[in-house]
Order: C-alpha cells, then structure tokens, then sequence
C-alpha cells in the first residue's frame, strides 16, 4: 500500500516497469493520481498496482501541477470535489500542458450536462461515478492507456515521417558519394512500416471493433501456417501482413450498411452487396501505403476469391488465386462464420474443392490444432442477450461511463442494467460476445 504525504507520493522505480504498444516498442505508463482524501489515494494507488503501471499520488491540486511540470503522463485521475481547485478545473489545465494524457474525472455529485459537455469539449476521457469499483476503474484505465498509446504513435509516426522525408532528400542529393546514409533511410523506413502498420489495424479496430477482434484471430492463425516449411521468406511477409489488414477497404463503407452486412446480409439489396464485392479492391489501393511489396494488396484482392471461380472481385479459379490469398481465405471464412470453433471447422472441410484449396485447408488443420484456434467473436442484438455469455468488449455509455466490463459473464442482473440503463439512455455501444 502506498503512503500518502500531504504533497506528493511516487510509486516510481530506479528502473521503471515498460509495457508494450501494438507496434512491439517498449512504453512505460505513468499514473498520476490526484485526490484531497489520503485513504482515497492509498485505495486507488492498490487498485492500480500493476508490473506495467507507474503510479505518482498527489494530495491536492498543488502538488498535482508540480508533478505535471517534470514528468510525462499517460492518465490523471482527479477527483472533482477538491478544494481550492476542482477536479475539472485541473484536468483543464493537464490538457493545456499536456494535451495527449487521458483525463479521468472521479464525481458524485456533478451535473450530467456538466459532465458531457466537458467530455465533448474535450477536457474529460471518461468519468467514474462514486461510489467506485475495483474492477471499473482498472478496465476505464485500461481503455485510457491505450487511447493515450494511440495518440502518441500517431504523433511519433508524424514526427518520424517528416524526419525521414528529410533524411531522403539529403539522401538523394548526395547519392554518388553517401551510399552508407541510404542503408540508413532503408533502415528507418523498414521500421517505419511495422508501426504503419499497427496504425492501421487500430484505424480498423476504431472503425468497426468486431473488425478488429477478427484481424487478431486472423493473424493468430496466419503466422501459424506461414511458419511452416511451405512458404519462401516473402511469401511468411506477405501473409501475415495481409492477414493484419484483409478488410482496410471496409472502411469506405458507412458503418450503418457494414452493420447490416454483418448481421441480416440477407435483408441487403443488389447495390449494397454490390459495395461489398468492391471493398478488397479498395483494401488493395490502401495497402500500397503501408507495404511496398505489390503482393500485399494482390493478397488482400483476392481473399475472397473461391478456388471454384464463383468468388469476387476478378473470378479467378484455382491456382490462379494468390498461394498467399487461398491461404488467408480459410482463416478468413473461418472467423467470419461466427459458429463455434468445431462447427466453423466443419465448414471448413465441407467447403474444401469449392470455396478452399484441399491444399491451404490441409495446412490449415495441420498448423491449427481445434483445442489451440482462438475465440470466435459475434455482434449481439441488445434483446438477443442471455445469461452465460461472456462480453468481448465493455459497454460504455455515450457519457464515457463503464456500464459492463470486458470480459464479464452476464447474468440476469447484469442483462437487466443493460436493459434498464437502454431505455433511459441509448447505449450506442456494439455489443461484442464471445461465441
């Protein structure tokens, strides 16, 4: 348990605990915690306690900006009912100085427009109601690292973007005589592409959060087969790369009509699955951007294809389909189903010589054991809800409140606050199920 001075309390080590963002770098995460309550602060100091959190309390909003102005944070959590300074009034001042940290506002007694109009302006992350819980407050800090990883790979990406335009103009100049700073660029842009990378599959991830659970199974799978003998070093490239971002071109889409595609695809007209048919023709153009082997978006063209010829966009058949396409394609469908891991296998096989090379769906059963094959993920309607499930995704409300965490079996209490808090305030939060 930390202990709570009247100024300032560090949970910060000689060597700080690192944490990993989605592009592999090391990132530490540092927690400011600012409350006028010492207990208050001990309590959510235990709370967070983690390998991969480092977390500074301060008692009061004083000492709260002293922290500020010497170190870098991820999160400040700040309780509103301070005195001299509130809560909002300090979160006002973390975003004028440190405008990529997630603010969290702890209030009991705050007006809701109050609340809202702080998170649309920008000043909040979210906000925890009192009385708090252990579980909520971990998972709306969660949430909050990551947006604030998101925030700062987008500016690194920035910043290294115009470093290395620069580096290849000085480049190019001295080309004759400066071979050694080209490696170096080669070097920087090779790097540069594992977090192009990431940031698209987050772009995807934020789009449509159901896409984004599926390109992880996907890839899971992918790297399984493409660890095998059967593939050339490029070839493991191209596959895996694809498999991160096989449905990028879903995002020309309105999210309105994906939704529709995902859950009543029979209920879709002529011209909406025509629009569909399209979006691996558009993931190949978006693919150019991110790799500069053509064979990443020639993949991402035709997963879809079928090894019979009756698949889309071009028709191709058989062995005119990408190695790396057929591939995909099974792990693909395979997650697209949204059957259960035995019933989705059974597809599989069923569909091999028709939609599947017999030879991609054999080294997909031999790389993928059943008992090894990740969680099928599914979209659920709110009335479709039953006890058992297990969510994949919290609700959170419009407000920035956490109805349900990740991760949570719903009971018929948790199925009724859902119901209850629907009908008072939509919740506009897709509903991600494992099934």
């Amino acid at each position: 348990m930390c202990q709570v001075s009247q100024t300032l309390i560090s949970t910060r080590k000689a060597n700080p605990p690192m944490s990993e963002s989605i592009s592999g770098l090391p990132v530490p995460h540092h927690i400011l915690l600012v409350d006028d309550d010492a207990a208050i602060l001990a309590a959510l100091c235990e709370t967070l306690k983690s390998p991969f959190l480092e977390v500074t309390c301060c008692q009061g909003a004083d000492a709260a900006l002293e922290a500020l102005a010497t170190l870098r944070y991820a999160v400040v959590i700040a309780d509103q009912n301070m005195p001299g300074m509130s809560g909002l009034q300090l979160l006002e001042r973390v975003r004028a100085s440190q405008p990529l940290c997630s603010r969290i506002l702890i209030t009991g007694m705050v007006q809701p427009e109050t609340l809202i109009a702080a998170i649309n302006s920008g000043e909040v992350f979210r906000f925890i109601p009192k009385p708090w819980g252990r579980g909520e407050v971990k998972a709306v800090v969660d949430s909050a690292v990551q947006r604030f990883e998101l925030l700062s790979e987008n500016e690194r990406l920035t910043r290294d973007a115009i470093a290395l335009n620069a580096q290849l103009k000085e480049s190019s100049e001295k080309l004759s005589g400066n071979l050694a700073s080209l490696d170096s660029a080669h070097e920087a842009l090779q790097q540069n592409f594992e977090h192009s990378l990431g940031l698209c599959f987050r772009l995807v991830s934020t789009f449509y959060p159901l896409l984004g659970k599926q390109a992880q199974a996907v890839v899971e799978m992918c790297r399984a087969m493409a660890a095998s003998e059967y593939f050339t070093d490029a070839e493991r490239h191209v596959l895996v790369t694809s498999a991160w971002i096989y449905d990028i071109g879903l995002v020309a889409l309105d999210r309105p009509l994906l939704h529709k595609l995902f859950s009543r695809p029979e209920a879709c007209t002529p011209e909406e699955h025509a629009l569909l048919r399209h979006h691996p023709i558009i993931g190949q153009t978006l693919a150019a951007f991110v790799d500069q082997l053509s064979d990443v978006g020639t993949t991402i063209r035709a997963h879809h294809e079928r090894f019979d010829g009756a698949g889309y966009p071009d028709g191709l058949a058989g062995e005119n389909i990408p190695w790396t396409a057929r591939c995909l394609s099974v792990a693909v469908a395979f997650v697209q189903t949204g059957l259960p891991n035995e019933q989705a296998c059974e597809y599989v096989r069923e569909e091999s010589g028709r939609a599947f090379d017999p030879e991609a769906v054999r080294l997909f059963f031999k790389t993928n054991n059943l008992s090894n094959l990740p969680r099928n993920v599914k979209e659920m309607l709110m009335v479709d809800l039953k006890p058992g499930m297990e969510l994949a995704r919290g609700v959170v409300t419009p407000s920035g409140m956490l109805l349900v965490p990740e991760g949570q079996v719903l009971n018929d209490l948790a199925i009724m606050k859902l119901l209850n808090h629907n009908r008072l305030h939509l919740v506009t939060e897709r509903l991600l199920v494992y099934g």
